[in-house]
């Protein structure tokens, strides 16, 4: 049995012997996840909103109206992932960056890697670590389905957007269906990542088996 510390004696450990660190609130970061297209489609630019809330700060405590700095957060096009997010990664938010440290430890490099892996820089699509070898539209499909989380696609939507190109036949809804059955077979195992919605088309929902890389 370990012999009690005597009272009074100091610990070999200096953390333990250091004084507390006293702390003061200096200011306050505040963390926006609007995207351009987001602020214009509300009638507003990211300019205009950052110039509001600075005027905000400014009427309500004058002295801090030169105590205030902006930064716009500048990620990947396509990337994917909430705003909030991106935002707070982009700009080097400390619980952001941890979480994503401590996301990447838990990774063992010795395994393959499960699950759906999107790669736009590359415009690739891995399943379980193996190349799904998509077409180019293949792709497209899936990344723009993945970049509208939640929303349901129409299949004339679909074509509109990915086929917008000129090149090519431009499809009718029966070949999206097509597309669309040869882009699960692809991803088997996973193909329930693009759901079904009767009557109205194509949707993505969060999914914790696909990483969208950055």
């Amino acid at each position: 049995m370990t012999n009690p510390k005597p009272t009074g004696e100091k610990s070999a450990d200096p953390a333990e012997n250091a004084p507390a660190l006293e702390t003061e609130a200096r200011g306050f970061a505040l963390y926006v996840g609007v995207d351009e297209a987001t602020a214009a489609a509300a009638g507003v630019s990211l300019s205009e909103l950052v110039t509001a809330l600075r005027k905000t700060v400014a009427d309500l405590v004058p002295s801090a109206a030169a105590e205030t700095y902006a930064a716009v957060a500048l990620a990947p096009k396509g990337i994917g992932g909430k705003p909030i997010d991106v935002v707070r990664t982009a700009l080097r938010d400390p619980r952001a960056l941890d979480k994503l440290t401590l996301a990447k430890e838990k990774i063992d490099p010795t395994e393959p890697t499960k699950g759906i892996v999107i790669d736009p820089s590359r415009k690739k699509v891995f399943a379980d670590g193996e190349n799904a070898d998509l077409t180019y539209k293949e792709f497209e499909l899936l990344k723009y389905l993945i970049e509208h989380e939640g929303s349901t696609i129409s299949r004339r939507e679909i074509i509109d957007v990915i086929w917008n190109d000129g090149e090519g036949e431009i499809p009718n809804d029966r070949t999206i269906d097509v597309h669309i059955r040869r882009l699960r077979a692809k991803i088997a195992g996973y193909e329930d990542i693009i759901r079904t919605v009767r009557g109205g088309g194509y949707r993505f929902d969060k999914h914790p088996e696909v990483i969208y890389e950055i």
